[in-house]
């Protein structure tokens, strides 16, 4: 009889009942109970997170910064309200701890006092940072703890990213300020620049004034100096006349009984000092004339000296652009000049202020000399005419008494503006020597001002001036400088999804290992009959490799339209897992066949060993050594690798690969199950009295 029949005719056994037949259901239906009922169960866990109940205590008292009240634990509080993680419960300090021991929360969230005081210490001299303070109890639940830190580590990453973008707001703010201030500094020093520049123009017309005024002033001093000296002669010869004709008077009116006989005696010496007397009231007349004539010329030429200087004074320095020192020596100088210009028309006011005094003094000269020249003609003939000389003598003596007393005063008055005139000559010259160095220093500081204000204005344009757009856009950045552009490839839509690739096979594996405790792995009429060693094989693993296709029929159609598992690869999905049947219903049917009772506990095993090297969870890699060397070698890692790409999508090399080594796997164990066969159509002592049976 072929292998197909006796297959069927292992299946038929189980329709000769209701208990048979119920079993089979069961068979089939048991894949489900590993499989979907597994997957279901977590099928998205972390979309359901907002049913665990969570504590939330929000004890922060708020804090300002820079005038603005913050409230960092109030935002953070309404920003995971409005959140789908956790189900939020806002309590006490005292209620979340006791909740988190007793059960009522899993876990919980606290918002210290200081949080936002923390928080806006960043832009203060002693910056701390915020903490946020999580309690778990892995007593009430291992994987909530570790999702909440994964939670938690966003939203404190989240509250840092806000903060610092307020602190570096507020620091583009600052740069924008700085930029506009330097703005203006820079426009203050091309107006300095400006100022400085017609300061310098003032400065170097100041020294040219003022080389102007030292001319001015050296000849002033010098024409008062010859004004002195000749009024010093003047002086002198008036004081002498006015004593030769009181000694005349004295003379003549002492002798005015004698006079007589004295001019016979004396008449040559009365002429000779009449003409003397004639020839001085000339000389002193010709003086006075000179000294009428340049003393308004030296008033003048003082006065305007000292207003030219008063003038410059004024422009430079009562609106300032000199500096304070230059403006000092500019005072001293500006006095000066008025003091000699007050001596200068002094003496004018002198010559000219008494202009009928002078007059008179001309005329008193004019008639002295007169007399005198007239008393020299006559004093050849005196004794003739000595009432006419004694009373010419009187009047002359008269006349040289006021003129001596007008050359003193004269002479006074000049000196007192030669003095001043000197002390303003040298007064110039400092102030002109001042000047020369200020127009130099103004030279330099206006070359400086250039220089500033240059600098001022290139500082201006590498310090950033931002709008709130464009500061907004940089905080971002700076705030958040790296961004994780996550690329999910073949991205797995839940937690179901992504586990049922190490659950299908799990169910199958105990599907074939459940199947040959109802299914013998090698028939028995077969052995009865003698039949060859690979019909005896392929007659037990052909029922059960039927069984696992329904099988495999009945787990793929709930996990698609009852939980929802969406495969990329459908149709390539299920023929693979008709690979993966076949593969495991080989494996389990040769450890049946070959070690008896035995074998349906290494079945077992190596369903454990395959759980635990498969990489279905966690990557291999993260496993002990020894998971790591069982990989490579077990059928289960295949199909894990195989499945992901089917369901996920993907490159379809493991798939391939998968498929040559389950149908490796599925010959090896077929050709060992008929081995077995061979040996056991020998009967032994070992199969008459097994040492093991279950």
């Amino acid at each position: 009889m072929r292998s197909p029949k006796l297959a069927a005719l292992e299946l038929r056994r189980f329709g000769r009942g209701r208990l048979p037949r119920a079993a089979l259901v069961a068979l089939l239906l048991l894949p489900l109970l590993y499989g979907a009922l597994y997957l279901w169960s977590f099928w998205d866990p972390y979309g359901r997170l907002d049913r665990i109940p969570v504590a939330l205590v929000n004890d922060d008292r708020g804090a300002t910064a820079d005038g603005k009240k913050l409230r960092a634990g109030d935002d953070i509080t309404e920003g995971l309200r409005d959140s789908a993680v956790f189900d939020w419960h806002e309590v006490s300090a005292a209620q979340a701890r006791a909740g988190v021991e007793d059960g009522t929360y899993y876990l919980s969230l606290t918002m210290p006092a200081d949080f936002s005081r923390r928080i806006a210490s960043s832009s203060g001299d002693s910056p701390e940072a915020g903490a946020l303070q999580v309690r778990t109890n892995d007593a009430n639940n291992y994987i909530v703890g570790q999702i909440s830190r994964t939670v938690f580590s966003e939203v404190r990453t989240a509250a840092s990213t806000k903060t610092s973008r307020s602190f570096l707001d507020r620091i583009f703010v600052s740069f924008s300020d700085i930029h506009g201030e330097t703005v203006k500094a820079a426009d203050g020093a091309d107006k300095l620049k400006g100022g400085i520049g017609k300061a310098e123009e003032g400065s170097k017309d100041l020294a040219d004034g003022l080389k102007d005024a030292e001319d001015g002033s050296g000849k002033l001093s010098k024409g008062l100096k010859k004004l002195n000296k000749g009024a010093s002669g003047l002086e002198d010869g008036s004081k002498k006349v006015a004593e030769g004709t009181q000694t005349l008077a004295d003379k003549v009116n002492g002798i005015n009984g004698k006079l007589g006989p004295f001019l016979k005696d004396n008449e040559k010496a009365i002429g000779d000092t009449a003409q003397f007397v004639a020839d001085s009231a000339e000389t002193i007349r010709d003086d006075l004339d000179t000294l009428v004539k340049q003393a308004p010329v030296a008033a003048d030429n003082a006065r305007a000296d000292s207003d030219d200087l008063n003038d410059v004074y004024k422009a430079r320095c009562e609106t300032p652009v000199l500096p304070d020192s230059a403006c000092s020596d500019l005072k001293k100088a500006k006095d000066a000049a008025a003091d000699v210009a007050t001596v200068a028309e002094d003496l004018d006011t002198l010559v000219t202020g008494h202009d009928e005094d002078l007059k008179k003094l001309d005329t008193h000269l004019e008639t002295l000399q007169k007399q005198a020249q007239a008393l020299a003609d006559d004093a050849p003939h005196l004794s003739t005419d000595l009432n006419d000389a004694v009373t010419k003598v009187n009047d002359l003596n008269d006349g040289a008494e006021k003129v001596a007393a007008g050359a003193k005063k004269l002479h006074t008055g000049l000196g007192t503006a030669k003095t001043g005139a000197v002390d303003l000559d040298e007064g110039v010259g400092k102030l002109k020597t001042g000047a020369d160095d200020l127009n130099g220093g103004m030279f330099k500081l206006v070359d400086g001002s250039g220089k500033l204000a240059g600098g001022l204005h290139d500082g201006a344009e590498q310090i950033p001036d931002y709008d709130k757009k464009d500061r907004d856009r940089r905080t971002a950045v700076m705030a958040d400088p790296v961004q994780l552009a996550t690329q999910d490839l073949h991205k797995a839509p839940n937690y179901g999804t992504g586990f049922a690739p190490y659950f299908i096979p799990l169910s199958l594996w105990v599907g074939a290992m459940v199947a040959y405790m109802l299914i013998p792995p090698m028939n028995r009429r077969a052995l009865a009959t003698g039949a060859s060693a690979w019909r005896i094989a392929l007659a037990g693993w052909l029922p059960v490799v039927a069984v696992g296709v329904l099988q495999t029929a009945a787990l793929m159609a709930v996990l698609h339209w009852a939980v929802g598992l969406e495969m990329v690869r459908a149709a390539g999905t299920v023929g693979f897992l008709f690979l993966v049947t076949a593969c495991f219903a080989a494996l389990v049917q040769w450890l049946n066949a070959r070690f008896g009772a035995a074998g349906r506990i290494l079945v077992l095993a190596l369903l454990m060993l395959q759980l635990t090297s498969a990489g279905g969870t966690y990557p291999v890699q993260t496993s002990p050594g020894f998971f790591n060397a069982l990989h490579p070698f077990l059928p289960m890692s295949y199909v894990v690798d195989a499945l992901r790409r089917l369901i996920t999508g993907g490159g379809l090399g493991p798939v391939w690969t998968a498929c040559a080594v389950l149908a490796a796997f599925t010959a090896g164990a077929l050709a060992l199950t008929a081995l077995s066969a061979r040996r056991r159509q020998v009967w032994t002592l070992d199969r008459l009295h097994p040492e093991l049976s279950l």
